[in-house]
């Protein structure tokens, strides 16, 4: 069988035909049960955010959904009830994406409900959504702050972010020490995305010898990075680590250290270089070279489910492997999990599927093997650190994994 016949036999688990009647929450949105008419479909309420600071994520991470849900519904939809999307704007804002998933449940009354993008959004969004008993599966909401929540409802399908940083830092502690960096500077933001990452590999490279000679945590709101950018070119450490949340501010780094004359042995973003044509639109090719970014997935992974949604992705927006944001696959990755509850539960009762994805049970996916803790937490992942070679977008490390390439160390000049 071929690997598009392997995905869709796996994805059959979450597009069969079922019974005419399944258990769904009540349209009040309230925990107790109600039904799903033969041929009604099946709505997944959404709050992305489509403008603001996230905006390019949150586009995203729509197409990833859409591109989920007309897969699914290409093959029956779930369990015989097609897939429907119920997509609001939260501008990028906490508030808002309150008020949305309160309208999606208690007006629109929708059956169930995705994540929003990042961490700053998700958390008010499920203690929103757990207020009507609805599970909240997200992609984009892996910080600390999230799961220290103690919400029951809330499951991330990717890698917790404070580890994101850990196979990086050991990478360059692992370095001969004629070949190891002995500066670095930490920079971030104040989300909490970003700011978790950063520490856990501080204390790894410090160990290795690396000396810190510059750490500065900024506002989430701050859009001039000159001033902080030529503080780091002056203080010319080899490695640069920035927690960044988006191509534009690394994108300003990158800029101000071109015109500065600067030029890091290592620099790495926790996101923004795995946006794929995105990032390399907003930069240029020649200056990608060599950037680095932590994450659980990129276009060329092996992973067969992974092939076949890339490939179906090229074919409908063009483009590469390499071009293929990472947002677009925990999104696929979201829709997949919850696809796979509302089959093993045989329907959509919210209650029903908490207690299913708390069971400890592993749901295969574009991005690899899920299950979840206590907390809501998918340790299963493996974190990498990818680079842009030239125009390709390359897995540098576990440097033990199979299809990990040699890290280009030094990063080329800016242009080269």
């Amino acid at each position: 069988m071929n690997i598009r016949g392997k995905f869709f036999r796996a994805l059959a688990v979450s597009a069969v035909t079922g019974a005419s009647l399944l258990t769904i929450g009540s349209s009040s949105g309230a925990a107790s049960s109600g039904t799903l008419a033969m041929g009604a479909p099946v709505k997944i309420g959404i709050s992305l955010s489509l403008s603001g600071d996230f905006s390019a994520d949150g586009l995203a991470y729509q197409q990833g959904y859409q591109l989920w849900a007309a897969d699914v519904n290409k093959h029956g939809g779930l369990m015989g009830h097609k897939v429907v999307l119920d997509i609001v704007s939260d501008a990028s804002s906490p508030t808002q994406v309150v008020t949305n998933y309160q309208k999606l449940i208690s007006t629109d009354h929708v059956n169930l409900v995705f994540g929003p993008y990042s961490s700053l959004l998700t958390l008010p969004a499920a203690k929103a959504v757990s207020r009507y008993g609805y599970a909240m599966i997200e992609g984009a909401g892996g910080a600390p702050s999230v799961f220290q929540a103690g919400l029951k409802n809330v499951f991330d399908v990717t890698l917790p972010v404070a580890n994101d940083l850990q196979p990086f830092a050991k990478w360059i502690a692992s370095l001969s020490a004629s070949k190891r960096p002995t500066t670095a500077a930490y920079v971030t933001s104040n989300d909490p995305f970003t700011q978790p990452q950063l520490p856990v590999a501080q204390k790894i490279m410090e160990k290795a010898g690396i000396k810190t000679v510059y750490n500065k945590v900024f506002a989430a709101e701050q859009t001039d990075f000159t001033p902080i950018a030529d503080a780091v070119a002056s203080a010319k450490p080899q490695v640069v680590v920035l927690g960044a949340v988006d191509v534009p501010t690394v994108s300003s780094f990158m800029q101000a250290f071109e015109q500065s004359g600067y030029n890091p042995k290592v620099f790495i973003a926790t996101a923004g270089p795995d946006q794929g044509s995105s990032f390399l639109k907003a930069v240029g090719a020649k200056n990608a070279n060599g950037i680095m970014v932590p994450n659980s997935w990129y276009g060329g992974s092996a992973n067969p489910m992974s092939k076949v949604m890339v490939a179906e992705y090229i074919a409908k927006y063009g483009g590469t492997p390499s071009g293929v944001n990472a947002d677009i696959a925990e999104a696929y990755a979201v829709g997949q999990t919850v696809a796979a509850a509302v089959n093993a539960t045989k329907g959509f009762n919210n209650a029903a599927i908490i207690k299913y994805l708390h069971s400890g049970v592993v749901v295969q996916t574009v991005q690899g093997a899920t299950s979840f803790n206590s907390l809501g937490q998918n340790l299963n992942m493996t974190a990498y650190t990818f680079q842009w070679q030239g125009k390709k977008f390359v897995q540098i490390n576990p440097a033990s994994d199979a299809n990990s390439v040699k890290a280009l160390f030094p990063k080329p000049a800016w242009g080269k």
